[in-house]
């Protein structure tokens, strides 16, 4: 498969679990973490699909288009790993990160600490959306969409 084609195929799984998510965090109260703002596009989707919930956006720097771009209540600049850890407990009911860079080593080191973060932002009854497998004693794997190719995007609920 091309990088093109694997691109194609992590964005449309991503999109596909979020909208899924619309309909699964009726009932659940709690903002919503996005882990890797990157230029913003799932930042814009997520803002789209919860217009009424607070989005909290973690990132290195800021770099999104200035349309997709969190007001700095709600952008949180700095290594996500650090940062993160000051919103442990907030309670959230969706979590997504799409931080991995598709690199072995670097990503091992990235699971070093994201299963622990995501589980920590969580409130009982949360999702977890992960481009990264998270293994956690805390997080359930659940099943994804139809349309998600087995191991392209993962999906958790909090215990």
């Amino acid at each position: 498969m091309s990088r093109l084609d694997s691109f194609i195929r992590r964005l449309s799984a991503q999109r596909d679990i979020l909208n899924e998510m619309r309909d699964r965090l009726d009932g659940i109260a709690g903002p919503i973490m996005e882990l890797g703002l990157g230029n913003g596009r799932t930042y814009d989707h997520l803002r789209q699909l919860f217009s009424d919930r607070r989005i909290v956006a973690f990132d290195r720097a800021a770099r999104s288009f200035s349309s997709s771009t969190p007001d700095l209540d709600n952008l949180v600049v700095g290594e996500i790993k650090d940062t993160v850890t000051d919103f442990l407990g907030v309670g959230a009911a969706l979590a997504h990160a799409d931080i991995g860079t598709a690199h072995e080593d670097l990503d091992a080191v990235t699971l070093t600490w994201l299963p622990e973060a995501m589980a920590g932002l969580l409130r009982s009854g949360g999702f977890a959306v992960s481009g990264l497998p998270l293994e956690h004693s805390g997080l359930i794997a659940m099943p994804v969409p139809a349309s998600v190719p087995e191991g392209r995007y993962f999906l958790y609920r909090r215990a």
